[in-house]
């Protein structure tokens, strides 16, 4: 039982493609990363390291049975795996030398993880609870005459960079710049916005498809502008989008923390798939 570590994402791909297409669901954040680091390279990320990829299997020669995907700063994402081989991971990252200061996954496999990496000194603590969900029929929102959905174009970069950093602040993590990022999503297409009167007033970004899945993210109101139905309007926008897109699966995460989000999205279509958690480990 071994794990395989690369910054080469066509490497990856080639020894973990048929685990990441048989479980695109659960595999959705490595299937994201994984695309864009074969497109633009492991330092696509705005990391001052690479990228790194792992897959495990159980014996030599045998199907891989887990995976996952680090781009630095960001924590570590497990794809679905045995708990033995969360717990291998751990090991495999000590004795490398690799650090690591969480993790985010399905939940038994990121707190087998987090059990095994703590074992000899530190704690780990949750940092947020998620769900996955995928859309099953599409239920668009009731619509203001003056409401419609755009994409976002070169003119809203800043906009759109305020936007990401103020998302990030709100889900608790750090406020950094975010204008490259948001050019990137801007030039490739993937930033829905919804204006009233010709104002934007919320976004919803989305990724490329990949192995007919797509996920929207993030999804944002300007904190003023909430309560108005803005989010589902720009969250139908961009979930129409990778439908067009050619996407079988559409998927989103929600922090369960907020149940306002939770009942936005089912009553747009979308159910629960699993469960997501992210832990933070502490000396």
């Amino acid at each position: 039982m071994a794990w395989e570590i690369t910054h080469d994402a066509e490497l990856f791909h080639a020894a973990a493609g048929d685990y990441l297409a048989a479980d695109p669901l659960r595999s959705t954040v490595l299937i994201s990363v994984a695309d864009r680091a074969r497109r633009e390279g492991p330092f696509a990320f705005g990391g001052e390291l690479p990228a790194r990829f792992g897959w495990w299997r159980a014996e030599a020669g045998g199907p891989v049975l887990g995976a996952y995907v680090h781009t630095p700063p960001n924590r570590p994402n497990l794809g679905p795996m045995p708990t033995v081989a969360a717990r291998a991971l751990a090991l495999k990252w000590r004795s490398s030398g690799i650090e690591i200061d969480g993790v985010a996954g399905g939940t038994d496999a990121a707190r087998s993880l987090a059990l095994e990496w703590t074992a000899r000194q530190g704690r780990w603590s949750v940092f947020r609870k998620q769900r996955l969900y995928r859309l099953d029929e599409l239920l668009l929102p009731p619509m203001d005459d003056e409401a419609e959905p755009r994409l976002a174009t070169v003119r809203d970069v800043l906009l759109v960079a305020r936007w990401f950093a103020e998302f990030a602040v709100d889900i608790g993590e750090e406020r950094r710049d975010f204008t490259t990022a948001a050019g990137r999503r801007v030039r490739a297409g993937q930033l829905a916005l919804w204006q009233v009167a010709g104002e934007p007033v919320a976004m919803a970004g989305f990724t490329a498809v990949v192995l007919g899945q797509g996920r929207v993210s993030p999804v944002y109101t300007p904190p003023e502008l909430r309560g108005r139905g803005y989010a589902a309007g720009a969250t139908a926008a961009a979930s129409a989008a990778l439908m067009t897109a050619g996407a079988k699966e559409v998927l989103l995460f929600t922090d369960l923390a907020n149940p306002t989000s939770n009942a936005l999205y089912q009553r747009l279509g979308y159910r629960p798939v699993d469960d997501w958690v992210t832990l933070d480990f502490r000396p």
